[in-house]
């Protein structure tokens, strides 16, 4: 029997890619949790998320080999996390793809070399077995092949990928025998097999062997492109090397979990069943929240932003349960960050940002956990009181939903006092929540049926827009109409054409296609380009609405419209000002969350938390004036990666970048990774205005603004409107307008004032005749009436006289203003332990159609039925006499 190699999770990890490069993959780097351009994902979920563009054909990527270790999140069985040994929020997916290029015969030999060869993991082949789709005669030869013993080589119906339309097909899944001492099941068990549901065969690896489309009419037709698509987990990988029982006691989770137990004192992971369960959830918890964050996603109540505010709170509560009731998950954070730094060090590096914005979250929910500590002493209470001995489940449920507590943690509280909580209830509130979500959910990961009208064709195309907006001699290289390639096409159609070279801007980063003239020889416009998008193979694909006929071999002019392009050139360069001068005032910690650079204006999405104030917004717009008016080269440098790099460019992480990549550098104020067009100097920007600025999602913001001749325009448009106001306002310069308009609020002030007093004073009039009528009932005297007045405020100036000349032990006022109701009840001190104020209010606002609640001594109401009135004062006597 083979030992095992003392790896641990970064050697696994390198490992694993370094194997995949030898043999001809490019390593990809492990994209943002944040999907970019892609609406049916909350989160990336696997590694092959990242890599859709390729499978369905839309992008046809450098090299078909590809490996990556990628991030990925999912939260559809949160509540299992920490109650077995490989549930996890966030994991980490390692993957081999081959884009129509090597297939079974060589992915299944690599698989078999890389676990079991000396050189690579060293995995004893004894402890390893295959399973394989039984019609998928290839995949099992292959394996025989290999070098699989038969009797560790399984059929299996589950083995075949399908997630509706799009890619699929038979996969091969390989588990690792951990030992009948690792399992939880005798060995003579039915499940105690690979592919069982039993803890002594870990399934390490799926291979999924992508060969037919899954089309719209639910045929599965042979794809175009033949794919390999994997997935090995980290975290399971790991827990083999180093011998660990579960996923937690290994480099990646226990030094989070060693952290905690020093903040819960006396209690230590492994000494009770329950407590590790809390201790679990805290260390995978905190790297899914650590890692969303430093990708930009922050808490909220909706979407992905809701997730990590759901984590934050199990997490808080797990601590509770450990006895932690201090704020404590903002200091694990540094940790996360040392654990994962040899492949991801930009978490350590953003660590402290991190940390506010999680210390931030957990002081926010200590109220609000309080807040239900406090909902659930009166549930108690008043279990108690009517004698029903049960908490009903739609409590139970919103004490979880709403204030974090799980259903033990209210049922432990419940025991302590000799109550019990209707589970069943609970479940029921729980399950239609979960049908809410499901049907709300973008779950579809699916991808688009492959379409090869584009991906075959893979002649050059050459880009010369950066310096000529002109080209005399294009030669129309491949044209398609209505998904169709044709040679010919006539006037009136819109066509796809891709030319040999163009000055047409493709749209990427942001920055909008060019538009402009395609022109024959005889100097005759042949159509319009209406927009220019990225073949697969990338070249520049032209949408033209044709106004005579364009043949494919034939050679055009193509005219860019120079004054739309330059003004897209201005706005794009005030992108990079405005990126670069957010980072400078608000804090390194702000990313670019997306853009839109058009022909009048300019978009720029980012990330920050909290707002942002208008004292540094006007700090950012100065900043970027300042770069105008210095009059700074824009130049840009065609470089390899490594070098950008070392240049300090900022790179986005939803880009992808070749061995090539172009670098735009503004002097010594920014300098980042850009394919788009810029002007020359900054100071052909003129002058930079922002326009708005708001959040437009959880915590990302958006800024919009204009440049040039739009900027001009836009503080034309002010200063006209100030012009406007200064003329009703009859101020002779507009220094005078902020002096004019104080004056005119602090007349405005005294106004209001008089006003004020006179309501009062007719008040007082009206309710000195009302509080003579005093009536006589059952628990004691009582004064309702119904008064003109302003609302609310002034029945409760009435009430705070009524209080001071103790003129009955009830009172009952109500007012109608414009058709809605203001109801007023106050009960004097010596009454209200027989009578509340709050429970009388509540027997009679239903006549105006309102509800309301307060303290014993004085409640309120409100409602929009004033004829009900009358009838609520009745009912208040009435109430009163029984």
């Amino acid at each position: 029997m083979k030992e095992l190699k003392k790896l641990n999770s970064a050697q696994i990890r390198r490992m694993y890619l370094d194997f995949f490069k030898a043999k001809g993959h490019t390593e990809m780097p492990s994209q943002s949790l944040v999907p970019v351009d892609d609406p049916t994902l909350l989160w990336i979920n696997s590694g092959v998320a990242t890599m859709k563009k390729y499978f369905d054909g839309e992008v046809v990527p450098d090299n078909p080999r590809m490996t990556s270790s990628q991030k990925s999140i999912r939260t559809n069985d949160i509540e299992n996390v920490g109650k077995t040994a490989r549930h996890h929020t966030m994991f980490e997916m390692l993957g081999n793809f081959s884009v129509g290029d090597y297939f079974k015969e060589k992915a299944i030999p690599w698989a078999w070399e890389l676990l079991t060869s000396d050189e690579w993991y060293g995995l004893d082949p004894e402890k390893l077995y295959i399973t394989y789709y039984p019609k998928d005669d290839v995949a099992k030869e292959v394996w025989l092949k290999t070098g699989v013993a038969p009797d560790h080589l399984l059929p299996n119906q589950d083995n075949f990928w399908d997630i509706g339309q799009g890619p699929s097909g038979p996969d091969t899944e390989i588990f690792y025998d951990r030992g009948q001492k690792m399992n939880n099941l005798p060995e003579d068990d039915p499940e105690s097999y690979p592919g069982g549901e039993n803890e002594r065969y870990l399934e390490i690896w799926n291979i999924v062997f992508s060969q037919f489309n899954h089309t719209p009419e639910d045929t599965y037709e042979p794809l175009p492109n033949k794919n390999i698509d994997t997935g090995m987990g980290l975290e399971r990988v790991v827990s083999i090397f180093e011998n660990a029982p579960t996923n937690f006691e290994t480099d990646l989770f226990l030094p989070i979990i060693k952290q905690t137990e020093t903040f819960s004192g006396e209690k230590q992971y492994g000494q009770d069943k329950t407590d590790d369960i809390q201790f679990k959830i805290i260390a995978d918890h905190i790297r899914a929240i650590t890692f969303a964050i430093n990708d930009g996603a922050l808490p909220s109540n909706v979407g992905r932003g809701y997730v990590i505010r759901r984590l934050i709170r199990r997490a808080v509560v797990a601590g509770k349960k450990l006895n932690i009731d201090e704020p404590f998950l903002a200091q694990l954070v540094p940790t996360v960050g040392e654990i994962m730094k040899d492949y991801y060090p930009d978490v350590l590096k953003n660590a402290e940002y991190v940390a506010s914005v999680v210390k931030s979250e957990e002081d926010r929910f200590s109220s609000t956990l309080n807040g239900g500590l406090n909902l659930l002493n009166d549930v108690i209470a008043k279990a108690k009181a009517d004698q029903t001995n049960s908490i009903d489940g739609k409590t139970a449920f919103k004490l979880y939903d709403t204030y974090g507590f799980p259903f033990e943690l209210t049922r432990e509280y419940a025991e302590d006092e000799g109550l019990v909580v209707d589970e069943d209830g609970f479940k029921a509130a729980m399950t239609e929540q979960q049908n809410r979500a499901r049907n709300a959910r973008d779950v579809d990961n699916g991808m688009g049926v492959q379409n090869d009208l584009w991906t075959d064709f893979k002649e050059a195309s050459q880009y010369v827009g950066y310096t000529d907006l002109v080209v005399k001699d294009a030669k129309v290289l491949a044209m398609a109409f209505e998904g169709q390639r044709v040679d010919t096409a006539q006037a009136g159609q819109t066509v796809e054409v891709i030319f040999d070279q163009t000055p047409f801007y493709a749209e990427m980063g942001g920055q909008v296609a060019d538009t402009g003239d395609v022109i024959d020889n005889y100097g005759q416009t042949v159509g319009r380009v209406v927009d220019v998008q990225h073949a697969p193979n990338q070249q520049n694909l032209h949408r033209i609405e044709l106004t005579a006929n364009l043949k494919v071999g034939t050679r055009y002019q193509l005219v860019v419209d120079q004054k739309r392009h330059q003004k897209i050139e201005k706005n794009h360069t005030a992108t990079h000002l405005l990126d670069q001068a957010l980072r400078n005032v608000l804090g390194g910690h702000t990313q670019q969350a997306g853009s839109l650079v058009e022909q009048h204006y300019l978009r720029f999405d980012f990330n920050h938390f909290g707002q942002v104030t208008a004292d540094d917004l006007q700090k950012v717009e100065d900043l970027v004036n300042e770069q105008i008016w210095r009059e700074i080269p824009v130049t840009t440098v065609e470089t390899d990666l490594e070098s950008a790099k070392e240049m300090g460019a900022i790179a986005l992480f939803s880009d992808k970048y070749g061995d090539r990549v172009r670098v735009v550098k503004i002097g010594d104020f920014n300098t980042e990774f850009c394919g788009g067009d810029h002007v020359n100097n900054t100071n052909e920007l003129g002058l930079f205005k922002i326009v708005s600025e708001a959040g437009v999602g959880a915590g990302v913001r958006r800024i919009e603004a204009v440049t040039a001749s739009d900027a001009f325009q836009f503080m034309q448009e002010r200063v006209t409107l100030l012009n406007s106001v200064a003329d009703q306002l009859k101020v002779a310069q507009l220094k005078e307008l902020p002096h004019r308009i104080e004056d005119l609020q602090n007349e405005l002030k005294q106004v209001q004032h008089a006003n004020e007093q006179l309501e009062a004073k007719l008040a007082s009039q009206q309710a000195g005749a009302a509080f003579d009528q005093v009536k006589t009932t059952n628990q004691g005297t009582l004064i309702a009436a119904e008064l003109k007045v302003a609302g609310m405020d002034q029945l409760r100036q009435l009430a705070d006289q009524w209080r001071q000349k103790q003129q009955s032990d009830f009172l009952v006022l109500a007012t109608a203003v414009d058709d809605k109701v203001n109801l007023l009840v106050a009960v004097s001190d010596e009454k209200s332990h027989q009578v509340k104020a709050g429970d009388l209010i509540k027997a009679i606002a239903p006549a105006i159609k309102g509800g309301g609640g307060g303290r014993p001594t004085l409640a309120q109401a409100g409602g929009k039925n004033p004829a009900g009135i009358s009838k609520a004062l009745q009912e208040a006597a009435d109430y009163l006499n029984h």
